[in-house]
């Protein structure tokens, strides 16, 4: 029976690691998006609207990185 609750905190350890990395992940690239958002914007005005879409897009793809993390610590936690 101890070894069934080690492996159940050992598991909760890595959902809790899974998801840390996948929020660093996810501000990393919100990050990156934003300040590339910001240099286009800041060297030609006029591709703002496009530029925009485009970070949208960026951000989305690193916020599917955060819910990657998310349903893979759910699954080590129990929650799935």
């Amino acid at each position: 029976m101890e070894e069934l609750k080690t492996i159940s905190d050992i598991a909760q350890l890595g959902g809790g690691i899974a998801i840390g990395f996948g929020a660093i992940g996810a501000g990393l690239g919100i990050g990156v998006a934003t300040k590339g958002l910001m240099d286009a914007v800041s060297r030609q005005p006029e591709v703002a609207g496009k530029a925009f879409g485009f970070f949208l897009l960026g951000a989305a793809l690193a916020e599917a990185c955060a819910l990657y993390a998310f349903v893979i610590a759910a699954k080590l936690v129990g929650l799935m």
